[in-house]
């Protein structure tokens, strides 16, 4: 189990702006475990912007402290800081990958990727009262009222996935396959996955985008 508690390279809750931030968040929560993962998953939520278009295949990318720092990225490090946060406060913590189809991802979205399947999606699972509990903190409150879905919650008791429906009934997510959890970023098996899937992004490097995100993408 220790494995699934100590900081690494990617879970790296033992930087000073990882720590200080966790500190912050908790400021003035009561030491219980339930409630501080759940300010923290908030935290997570809001606090770092959701852009797929940032992904790079730099190891450093994929971290907690970096995910901090850039204020925007994607699921897979979104889900690690959350799981850092974790551990930092004695919840083992492990990173989940699967492939998912969006059916409410921007046109701009699609055709960049030549897809609706979104290939490695990460979320975190959480040791809580002896299971492991499921979370995903990737879609900033913001960025699901543009897609007119409640943003995810969670209850730090109970699985958060994915919003199935939109607001208005329609498909949103839907999980097609599953990889597997990890202690650790396997981040040679996710750029290899990437590069099988979307092999045009990878013709010169991953194309830039500028200041592009999803936000833009559905406001356009």
């Amino acid at each position: 189990m220790e494995r699934y508690l100590e900081p690494t390279a990617f879970f790296d809750y033992d930087q000073p702006d990882v720590r200080a931030w966790i500190e912050t968040q908790l400021r003035g929560v009561k030491a219980d475990p339930i409630e501080q993962i759940r300010v923290l998953y908030l935290a997570v939520r809001d606090g770092i912007q959701y852009n797929p278009y940032v992904f790079r295949t730099d190891p450093r990318t994929f971290s907690a402290s970096y995910a901090l720092n850039s204020g925007e990225t994607y699921c897979i490090p979104k889900a690690v800081l959350l799981g850092a946060a974790a551990r930092s406060i004695g919840i083992p913590s492990r990173l989940g990958l699967a492939d998912v189809r969006n059916h409410l991802s921007s046109p701009k979205m699609i055709e960049w990727l030549r897809s609706d399947v979104f290939r490695m999606h990460g979320f975190i699972e959480l040791l809580i009262n002896g299971r492991w509990v499921k979370a995903t903190p990737a879609f900033n409150r913001q960025l699901c009222e543009l897609m007119n879905v409640a943003p995810l919650e969670f209850d730090g008791v109970n699985d958060s996935m994915f919003q199935e429906y939109t607001e208005s009934g329609e498909a949103h997510m839907e999980y097609v396959s599953n990889h597997g959890v990890f202690d650790d970023v396997p981040h040679d098996f996710i750029v290899s996955g990437i590069r099988s899937a979307y092999g045009h992004l990878f013709e010169k490097d991953l194309p830039e985008r500028g200041s592009q995100s999803l936000e833009q993408d559905l406001e356009s």
